[in-house]
């Protein structure tokens, strides 16, 4: 399943950071591509792409934390 959304951290409404695929990040110089579960690390990882859509890399990586996770929906 696709992932659309991860709150990380031990409180969703004021203390968990919240990551959504289309926001924008860094500056507003690239915005979240993927988030997927990666089963082999036991990690949640997130991609970003940069504006000019010329890369996609790892931005970040969340091991052995509280996460919330947020599918799509596609009826």
């Amino acid at each position: 399943m696709d992932i659309r959304k991860i709150a990380v951290g031990p409180d969703y409404k004021s203390g968990a950071m919240h990551y959504i695929v289309g926001q924008s990040v860094l500056g507003n110089t690239a915005v979240i591509h993927l988030i997927k579960y990666v089963e082999s690390e036991d990690a949640f990882k997130i991609w970003i792409e940069s504006k000019d859509k010329k890369e996609v890399i790892l931005w970040k990586s969340f091991l052995n934390m509280p996460v919330s996770v947020e599918y799509n929906i596609n009826f």
